[in-house]
């Protein structure tokens, strides 16, 4: 049991080692925007991290010539632009990456001709190309959106801290289905109001908001007292959705950087968000998986390991957003 318990803070240990704007585009991105009849222009951004920068190339057709200005570095990634001409369609066409090797970062490809539906996939070393399309399947949209909106959650640190605090907090199964539920539909309905234009706040407020809602989660989990419920404990549900309001912006911001199809958007929209769930259900699953087995094998060891994490999620959270007021 204590290696079990040492492996649920390692978890946090982890978190915090890693980037902390959680909403950062973390996988590569290689665009394709056509500007006339023979000609696109490129945009390459490949993680500093992850083998991307050093490895990978653009991969265009024979019937193509690539020229690439000189990169720069663009926070935490090598970004290149350049201008790509070919002498027919890229339509049936192969366009992707080279030299992605086995646990590479994966990238993100976007396809654009002009007066023409943007096509999307995702790249990964086991499928590195993309055969483009006359008319882009809705499937396809569909089951790119979804994978980026698991690996979002998964992997953007800040949200994934704020649902284990939650269930940390409330630890009874209603009360976390409840709570979660609230805050998935508070934040699908920020997300898609942002994303559709309709509303939306500046990112680097937002991102401090969502680090200080962590250290809130935190202070009201420490401060939990039997027969004296907090409003967090009497209403979950509430406190939930105004923070769901908060993360939605933050999931919206991501999903504006890395783009979405012009005719797809509804498709788009509702895979990622449906993405964002599941990767959120997996965070609870494991979490209370882990609650139920300190429970069962050492209940003694229960309170003072649920006191270790949430002290060290409330650090984390406070590094965050002072980092963030600062950025």
């Amino acid at each position: 049991m204590i290696r079990l318990l040492r492996l649920f803070l390692g978890l946090f240990l982890l978190a915090a080692t890693g980037p902390v704007r959680a909403d950062e585009l973390r996988p590569g991105y290689i665009e394709l925007t056509q500007q006339t009849q023979s000609e696109w222009k490129l945009v390459w951004k490949a993680p500093i991290l992850g083998g991307l920068a050093t490895r990978a190339r653009p991969l265009v057709p024979d019937f193509c010539q690539l020229k690439l200005d000189p990169p720069r570095l663009s926070g935490p990634a090598v970004v290149a632009t350049g201008k790509v001409v070919c002498t027919r369609s890229l339509d049936g066409a192969t366009v992707g990456l080279t030299g992605m090797e086995p646990g590479s970062t994966d990238a993100l490809l976007r396809v654009a001709p002009l007066g023409r539906p943007v096509q999307t996939e995702r790249l990964t070393p086991g499928n590195s190309s993309f055969m483009v399309s006359a008319v882009p399947d809705s499937w396809q949209v569909a089951q790119t959106y979804f994978v980026i909106g698991v690996e979002h959650i998964i992997g953007g640190f800040d949200h994934l801290l704020f649902v284990i605090a939650l269930v940390l907090l409330l630890q009874h199964g209603w009360s976390v289905i409840k709570a979660a539920t609230a805050f998935t539909l508070a934040h699908s309905i920020t997300l898609a109001g942002t994303t559709l234009g309709l509303f939306g706040l500046p990112q680097a407020p937002v991102e401090a908001s969502i680090a200080l809602s962590i250290v809130f989660l935190a202070v009201e989990i420490i401060k939990v007292r039997p027969g004296e419920p907090r409003l967090s404990e009497r209403m979950p549900w509430v406190v939930a959705f105004l923070f769901g309001l908060l993360h939605g912006f933050g999931f919206a911001g991501a999903l504006r950087e890395i783009g979405l199809p012009e005719t797809d958007v509804p498709m788009a929209l509702l895979t990622f968000n449906l993405g964002v769930e599941v990767g959120q259900m997996l965070i609870i699953a494991a979490t209370a998986a882990v609650l139920v087995a300190l429970a069962r094998f050492a209940p003694s060891a229960r309170r003072p390991a649920v006191i270790a994490s949430t002290y060290l999620i409330g650090a984390v959270a406070s590094f965050w957003f002072i980092e963030r007021l600062w950025a």
